[in-house]
């Protein structure tokens, strides 16, 4: 079973009926149990960091996230993503799980392309550039468009960075680690075929199937 862990915030049913739709069982839950003995674990999120922060604390899964982040393979989405540095500067500084280094900053307002001001939130489809590849991307081609929806990105260290996207400037659009953790700006849930091929790969590296 894939534990989504439910904390109150993000696109919890969209994740789960797209892994139904591939034949993947998926439970959506805040029990310390279920999340413990999941075989892997999706941690989303959508809305402000510090109001997810408080909910994961409130809810006592701060913890057993930490816990189980590098024993089992783990899949963040947006804020999911974003909640794995030390701290965002959404209203804030707010201290994050502290799980990498890196902050969360604020794309700058005036930010231009061809004398053009891009709008913030980056809202719609963009395409992402493979820094290194990791079995989260199996059958992923370079410059395949994903779609995003945030004011904010993600600053790491280089060795953390699975692939970039620009967007006024190139930020991180995912990350890996040892090839049991990705975690991704965008929504592969409603990225259609690459995004779904994204999520197949997560549930074949839980279950132990090969990757096609």
């Amino acid at each position: 079973m894939i534990a989504i862990v439910d904390y109150g915030m993000g696109n919890l049913y969209s994740v789960h009926n797209a892994l139904k739709s591939m034949g993947y069982d998926s439970i959506i839950t805040s029990e310390k149990n279920d999340i413990y003995n999941a075989k892997g674990v999706i941690l989303p999120g959508v809305g402000a960091f510090p109001d997810c922060m408080n909910n994961l604390i409130k809810l006592g899964l701060i913890e057993i996230i930490k816990d189980i982040i590098f024993k089992k393979p783990f899949l963040g989405i947006c804020l999911g993503l974003q909640l794995l540095f030390q701290e965002s500067e959404e209203f804030g500084p707010v201290e994050g799980l502290k799980i990498f280094n890196g902050i969360v900053k604020k794309f700058s307002d005036n930010m231009k392309v061809n004398d053009e001001r891009l709008k913030i939130p980056h809202m719609g489809w963009n395409s992402i550039k493979i820094k290194t590849e990791t079995p989260f991307l199996k059958g992923v081609p370079d410059n395949a468009y994903f779609y995003f929806v945030h004011s904010y990105y993600v600053e790491c260290e280089e060795n953390l960075v699975s692939t970039i996207t620009d967007y006024g400037i190139n930020f991180v659009s995912s990350i890996y680690w040892e090839d049991t953790l990705f975690a991704c700006q965008f929504h592969p849930e409603k990225s259609q075929k690459y995004g779904l091929k994204i999520l197949e790969n997560f549930a074949n590296i839980v279950f132990g199937r090969k990757l096609s």
